[in-house]
C-alpha cells in the first residue's frame, strides 16, 4: 500500500521503546513461540501470561519515529509505514464516529524491541501486536511482520502490515463503543472469537475508506488480497493444524481461516461498520 510522497504524517501517534529490553525465555523452543503467538494473536488481554521483564537499558535501534515526517518516508522505511497508518486509521474513526455524534479518542501505538512493560501485562514479540484497554495503547513489535510470514505463512507486504494495525484500532474502536468486553471461554462460537472477527471486519472498513484522507493511494486488488492473506493465515484452524497436527474448535479463540477473511471482506466490501455486527451467525 503506497503513500503519498507529499502527505503529512504525524508521529506524535506512536511511541518508541524500540532497545529497551532483556532477555526472554520461552519454553518449547520454536514451536512454543508459534503456539504462543497462536493463542494471543492479534488478541486484547495477555495478562498473566508472561513475568515481567525488566527493561533497564536503552539501546539505540535506528532513527526514531519523530523523523518518520512525509508519505515519502512511509514508503522507505516499516517504523514510518506503521505511523502513517495509524494516522490514517484514526482519522477515519474520528471522521465516522464525530458523523454518529460521538467522540473518538485517539490511542498510541508503542513499538518496541524484544519486551517492554504494558498495563495488561508484558508485552512480546512472541505474544504478537495488541490492544491493551487498560492503558489505551496498541503495542506492536516491527519484526512479528517477520513471523506472520516465516512462521505463519503468510505472503507478506505493506497492505498485510495494515491489516494487522487496522485490527488493532478496530479493537479500540470496540473499547469506545462498550464492545470490547472480556471472555474467558473459547470456542468456535465463543465471545472471543466474536470480538475478534468484529475487529477484522472494522479493519476492513477502514481499509475500504483508506485513500480517501489523501494520504494514502487507493490500494490495487493485489494489495487487498494481501490482507486477506493475511488474515487467513491467523486462523485458529490454520494455526491448531500447522503446530499440533490436528483442528480443535473447543478451543477457538479468534476464529477460523475462512471467518477472519469472510468477516475483513465484509468490511471492505461494505464500507459500513453497522455491518459488522458478529452477535448473529458467524
Amino acid at each position: 500500500m503506497t503513500f503519498r510522497d507529499n502527505a503529512r504524517l504525524d508521529p506524535s501517534q506512536v511511541e518508541d521503546r524500540r532497545g529497551a529490553g532483556g532477555p526472554l525465555l520461552i519454553g518449547g523452543g520454536g514451536i512454543g513461540i508459534v503456539i504462543l503467538i497462536a493463542s494471543l494473536l492479534l488478541g486484547v488481554d495477555p495478562t498473566g501470561l508472561l513475568q515481567a521483564v525488566d527493561t533497564a537499558t536503552q539501546v539505540e535501534n535506528g532513527p526514531p519515529p519523530s523523523e518518520c515526517q512525509t508519505g515519502a518516508d512511509a514508503n522507505k522505511r516499516d517504523d514510518c509505514r506503521i505511523v502513517g497508518f495509524v494516522g490514517s486509521i484514526q482519522t477515519y474513526w474520528e471522521g465516522e464516529f464525530s458523523n454518529r455524534g460521538q467522540t473518538y479518542t485517539p490511542a498510541k501505538t508503542v513499538l518496541f524491541t524484544d519486551a517492554t512493560s504494558s498495563a495488561c501485562g508484558t508485552a512480546t514479540t512472541a505474544v504478537g501486536p495488541f490492544y491493551c484497554p487498560e492503558d489505551e495503547k496498541v503495542y506492536l513489535d516491527l519484526a512479528f511482520f517477520q513471523d506472520l510470514t516465516t512462521k505463519l505463512g503468510a505472503q507478506g507486504g505493506n497492505f498485510a502490515q495494515a491489516y494487522v494495525v487496522a485490527h488493532e484500532y478496530g479493537h479500540r474502536v470496540q473499547h469506545l463503543l462498550g464492545q470490547l468486553g472480556q471472555s474467558t471461554q473459547t470456542g468456535a462460537s465463543s465471545q472471543s472469537v466474536r470480538v475478534e472477527l468484529q475487529a477484522d471486519c472494522y479493519a476492513g472498513v477502514w481499509a475500504r475508506h483508506a485513500a480517501e484522507g489523501g494520504t494514502l493511494v487507493e490500494p490495487t486488488q493485489a494489495e487487498v488480497a494481501q490482507a486477506i492473506d493475511a488474515a487467513g493465515s491467523v486462523g485458529d484452524d490454520r494455526i491448531q493444524q500447522k503446530t499440533q497436527g490436528r483442528v480443535t474448535p473447543d478451543s477457538f479463540t479468534h476464529g477460523t481461516s475462512a471467518q477472519r477473511q469472510k468477516w475483513f471482506q465484509t468490511g471492505y466490501s461494505t464500507g459500513d461498520p453497522a455491518r459488522c455486527d458478529t452477535s448473529g451467525a458467524l
